[in-house]
């Protein structure tokens, strides 16, 4: 099934600067893993190893965070969208 992927600005330059992208995949995790196959630069921003997610990113399928649902093994319907949001620090 295609699902768009939006990337955020912060890791557009490790896809070739593309605001979203077209992946096969029936769950999170396996869209994600075709994701990273395709552009192996970004599986170390988004993956700690292999198969857990950095911390510091949020997934969302659809406008709910993966996190309330089944994590990786959420399922995706074709057509869903999946945004990446990496957690943004700073302060004074």
């Amino acid at each position: 099934m295609s699902v768009t992927i939006l990337i955020p600005t912060a890791l557009r330059s490790f896809v070739d600067r593309k605001s979203d992208i077209e992946v096969e995949g029936s769950t999170v995790g396996e869209t994600l893993g075709n994701l990273a196959a395709q552009y192996p630069d970004l599986k170390h921003q988004i993956y700690e190893d292999d198969v857990k997610l950095r911390g510091f990113v949020n997934v969302f399928v659809d406008g709910t965070n993966i996190k309330k649902l089944n994590g990786l093994d959420t399922k995706v319907a074709q057509g869903a969208t999946i945004m990446l949001v990496p957690a943004i620090a700073g302060g004074c």
